[in-house]
């Protein structure tokens, strides 16, 4: 991929950013710059082109729903963690809660909404809940390739302050049987993971990696084994944009995940991880200048799996 190219989607991008706004339910969220728009493609070379605000630090939020379900599995096999949640999509917001109390085995949809994440996050071990919280924190720097990847504690405070809405949907799994253990613990962790603090190199790292079949572009190894990589993909197909979903496949068909920190990772596979980054947000929690740059590359590129 061409520099010349991803300079032309981030000012393809940047014409769209004035339409939304960034997050305003996470304090620390809401006081982002919404002009703020970078790019990030990472080859299977582990060459990197960037353009725009990549080097800004935001946080993963949702895209760490990747992440947690990769150590998940890892950690705990197939029939375990999905004992606890689905894999189908939702056309309800990520933050709902409305079905619920109403599936059958009371089980989320899928590890890429709240309710769903929070549910893997719950399975998540280690002796104690500082030992997990290491787990996660060495996971996500192996899968970013950045050793020195940490946590922006003012918006892991601001979360764990007004997640009220992410305490009723966990303490109503609890009731049903789904959660087990500490409920203030596995939220102190999954608000953890939402609150690590990357920027647009991370992530198209993480990307590539996951676009490479599971294998590291920077060094060959293997980062996370093929089966888990397949799951992975075909759950950010399906469910990693929202409720923008279906659209987003027809639009860019590339396996990719959002956030509301304004990040979004998407693979074009065997070929490019690319991370976006622009807090203001659509009224579905995506990035408005990172769909539109997806859309651009995808569409004069060629990069949809459709």
């Amino acid at each position: 991929m061409k520099q010349e190219l991803i300079q032309c989607a981030l000012t393809h991008g940047r014409r769209f950013v004035r339409y939304g706004k960034p997050a305003s339910y996470i304090p620390e969220l809401a006081s982002k710059d919404p002009s703020k728009l970078g790019i990030a493609v990472c080859d299977m070379e582990g060459n990197v082109i960037t353009a725009g605000d990549c080097k800004e630090k935001f946080s993963m939020q949702s895209i760490s729903k990747v992440m947690a379900l990769i150590l998940a599995l890892e950690q705990n096999g197939f029939d375990n963690v999905f004992s606890k949640v689905g894999m189908e999509p939702t056309g309800d917001a990520f933050n709902s809660m409305v079905r619920l109390d109403h599936l059958i085995n009371n089980k989320p949809f899928n590890p890429m909404i709240n309710a769903g994440a929070i549910a893997v996050t719950s399975t998540i071990r280690g002796a104690t809940l500082e030992e997990r919280k290491e787990a996660c924190l060495a996971c996500a720097r192996k899968l970013t390739g950045n050793p020195d990847l940490g946590v922006d504690y003012e918006v892991f405070l601001s979360e764990s302050e007004t997640g009220f809405r992410n305490r009723a949907i966990i303490y109503l799994m609890r009731s049903n049987g789904i959660i087990e253990g500490n409920c203030e613990e596995h939220l102190e962790l999954y608000f953890l993971m939402c609150a690590l603090a990357c920027n647009c190199r991370d992530l198209a790292f993480f990307a590539a990696t996951l676009a490479n079949n599971g294998v590291s572009p920077m060094t060959g190894e293997r980062l996370i084994q093929p089966r888990v990589v397949r799951l992975v993909r075909s759950l950010m197909v399906t469910c990693g944009m929202y409720d923008y979903s279906g659209e987003f496949a027809a639009t860019v068909g590339m396996p990719s995940k959002s956030g509301v920190g304004g990040g979004i990772i998407s693979c074009a596979i065997g070929k490019y991880g690319i991370a976006t980054y622009g807090p203001s947000l659509d009224d579905k929690g995506n990035s408005i200048g990172g769909l539109k740059m997806l859309e651009y590359l995808s569409d004069n590129m060629g990069l949809s799996i459709f």
